[in-house]
């Protein structure tokens, strides 16, 4: 079965001039330009292609690789706006289609635009600007578990933190006390579940949780140690502005990761900072 705006392992069933013509199976046979080809392809090679609509709305196939698939989320830029939406370059000849009726508030050419790719009834590739439509704010299934690691994408600030996409399908938030480090809108990265609330909600961390979490940052600490030939002026009683400054976490976390370095011998703790043994 092939899937419209992602990525198909097609074989080739014949050669012509223009390209090598793929088996779309129900969909018939779907164009390769020869642009894309390398010249080492023959008749039988299964070949990784990514298929949308050209301009005519008819099937083809690229080995250009998109910014974005069917199903997945990204933060793009307007390069063009019509009357009947705008369009979004995803990274390939033709341009991302937003229709008004997916834009929350009108996109102008130059900015920038978070969306989710879909198909519409006619399954033409298409945008949409409201995303909230595509996510759940809670779990009902309870499939998160605390301390899993997850995808996300960052989206929208909030007045307790970051509200970002989780696994592409469900709303989480990052509070402010968690932001060790700047994320921007778009971004996506890896992160962990910090807990599952009573209401089902999710609240993210952008570090591993309890031990792991420890054990990472003790690592970060002996790495800077040795870089810094054996002192650090940071200790257990330094401010939680000095600590987060330098090693992007809480007072706590810091304490935590130095006594499991003071447990194993590895450092000394003093007045003026830390030492390594």
């Amino acid at each position: 079965m092939i899937r419209i705006g992602r990525y198909n392992d097609l074989p080739v069933l014949s050669q012509l001039p223009r390209g090598l013509q793929l088996d779309g199976g129900r969909y018939g046979e779907i164009l390769l330009p020869k642009q894309y080809l390398t010249g080492d392809e023959q008749v039988g090679d299964v070949l990784r292609v990514f298929i949308y609509c050209d301009s005519e709305d008819r099937l083809i196939a690229t080995t250009e690789t998109p910014k974005v698939q069917v199903g997945e989320f990204a933060y793009l830029n307007v390069v063009d706006e019509s009357r009947h939406g705008c369009f979004l370059d995803w990274g390939l000849p033709k341009d991302l289609f937003v229709p008004f009726s997916e834009q929350k508030q009108t996109l102008q050419k130059g900015r920038q635009a978070l969306v989710r790719v879909y198909l519409d009834d006619s399954n033409r590739i298409a945008a949409s600007a409201r995303i909230d439509r595509f996510l759940q704010d809670t779990d009902d299934s309870c499939q998160f578990k605390q301390g899993e690691e997850v995808t996300i994408v960052a989206a929208d600030k909030s007045d307790l933190g970051l509200k970002v996409i989780v696994n592409g399908t469900h709303w989480g938030l990052i509070y402010t006390t968690d932001l060790f480090e700047p994320l921007k809108r778009g971004e996506t990265r890896q992160a962990y579940i910090k807990r599952v609330r009573e209401d089902q909600k999710l609240e993210i961390s952008l570090r591993p949780l309890g031990f792991a979490k420890v054990e990472g940052l003790a690592a970060e600490v002996l790495q800077k140690l040795k870089d810094e030939k054996g002192f650090i002026a940071i200790s257990d009683k330094s401010s939680p502005e000095a600590i987060k400054r330098v090693f992007k976490c809480s007072k706590n976390a810091y304490k935590q990761a130095i006594g499991n370095l003071y447990k194993q011998k590895l450092i000394k703790i003093e007045k003026d900072g830390i030492h390594l043994v």
